[in-house]
């Protein structure tokens, strides 16, 4: 399962987009609410999510943590969020996080050795080996973007962990260049 965290405050265009992808590429994904059973976008936007994050399984074949603010502060404020974070580094498991939101796993110290990206103004926060201008980066298990104009990207980027060929194909039935 491919869990999607949503805190309120979260950029919404970042967690939807690649949720939308994921699951076109045939990937069952869940969207997580970090409090209750919603989450309240930085834009007013609400979502009822699939689950709570109390219910959440031990099945995770990745984790993604869309950016904006408060939700990447409100996310970076879940105990048991960041517990799994570490539990899913440790164990190689995807790590998708776009946006602020990288700076989560640089705090956590998990881009020690990561090339990463992030929006603007958060580099300092990533403690990474390499600071990267791309919009997407995948380096071995994690994966970064930029912001909200990087959203499809990293949909696809995050279908190709799984499936090169799918993710190609998708974004090309979807007119992405």
């Amino acid at each position: 399962m491919i869990y999607v965290f949503l805190a309120d405050g979260f950029e919404e265009i970042e967690a939807l987009a690649p949720t939308d992808i994921l699951r076109r590429g045939g990937k069952e994904v869940k969207t997580v609410a970090i409090k209750g059973k919603s989450a309240v976008g930085a834009h007013g936007i609400e979502v009822l999510c699939d689950i709570a994050l109390k219910d959440i399984k031990d099945d995770a074949e990745m984790l993604i943590l869309p950016g904006g603010m408060p939700g990447t502060k409100n996310l970076a404020d879940s105990e048991k969020l960041v517990d799994l974070l570490k539990k899913a580094y440790e164990n190689k498991i995807p790590i998708g996080a776009i946006c602020a939101a990288p700076s989560i796993l640089g705090e956590l110290g998990l881009l020690k050795d990561k090339k990463a990206t992030c929006f603007p103004g958060f580099e300092g926060y990533l403690d990474c080996l390499e600071v990267s201008d791309d919009f997407v980066i995948i380096d071995g298990n994690i994966i970064t973007a930029k912001g909200a104009g990087a959203a499809l990207d990293f949909g696809f980027a995050l279908l190709s962990v799984f499936d090169k060929d799918k993710a190609e194909t998708l974004r090309k039935e979807m007119q992405c260049r």
